[in-house]
């Protein structure tokens, strides 16, 4: 339960980030919406391109996301003891290549 709390938090203030550099960028064109040239136009376009081009792959990413964290889910529920048996193993390798780092580095 607490590894959920964390992942929507950090899921979250990913989303508020991306709303802010959004609004953000939707009032730098809107400020820049009186000033002239081909330069700041070709930007604002770009800056416009970008900012859909964002939130498409935003969707489409967090889709993903959901939809893996769901089959996930449902091969732990399907089979808990090779769950918990692969999560031993990456764990014991990890902890291995860890202290082995650990142990070059002291050297």
């Amino acid at each position: 339960m607490k590894d959920s709390n964390t992942m929507d938090k950090s899921r979250q203030a990913i989303s508020n980030d991306l709303g802010t550099l959004a609004e953000d960028a939707r009032a730098l064109m809107a400020a820049t919406a009186d000033v002239a040239g081909d330069k700041v136009g070709e930007a604002r376009q770009r800056l416009a391109a970008a900012l859909e081009n964002g939130k498409e792959v935003y969707g489409r990413v967090r889709a993903k996301a959901i939809e893996g964290a769901k089959a996930t889910d449902q091969a732990v529920r399907e089979h808990p003891y090779q769950a918990i048996g692969i999560a031993l193993g990456v764990g014991a390798l990890l902890g291995y290549l860890v202290a082995s780092r650990f142990n070059r580095n002291r050297d």
